[in-house]
């Protein structure tokens, strides 16, 4: 059986050595703010939807930058699923407020990993290798 890659683009938010998170209406795990795409969307259009509808923020395309890829094994999705996570960093206008399914908004530091799905657990690790968590 091949397994299915669900693709994700997400916002890499880190501040003051926290990283913003969200986790969604009925989930147990924060995720990156971010979304799957819908068809022709580039990364950027992804973003900049995803976060208006989750935050009510609106991302600064020409801030954005690649950052980089991180494949895990799906939370709460059948075994052999992945997600596989294309990380931007970038800036936002707005205040971050959770909309739509957006449960809960947080500000999450190294010691809050194992809150986070486990893309989010590989992504923490690699942020606190480069010391930009706290």
């Amino acid at each position: 059986m091949v397994a299915e890659k669900i693709d994700k683009v997400a916002l890499v938010y880190v501040k003051n050595g926290r990283i913003l998170c969200t986790r969604t209406s009925g989930k147990d795990v924060f995720y990156m703010p971010g979304g799957k795409r819908e068809p022709g969307e580039t990364d950027p259009q992804v973003l900049a939807r995803e976060l208006k509808e989750e935050l009510s923020i609106d991302v600064v395309p020409s801030s954005l930058k690649w950052m980089g890829i991180f494949e895990a094994p799906a939370h709460g999705k059948p075994e052999g699923t992945i997600v596989r996570l294309l990380c931007y960093t970038g800036e936002f206008k707005g205040d971050i407020k959770p909309a739509g399914e957006i449960e809960e908004v947080a500000w999450l530091e190294y010691s809050d990993k194992g809150k986070m799905s486990v893309a989010g657990q590989d992504l923490f690790d690699w942020l606190k290798h480069w010391n930009l968590l706290k």
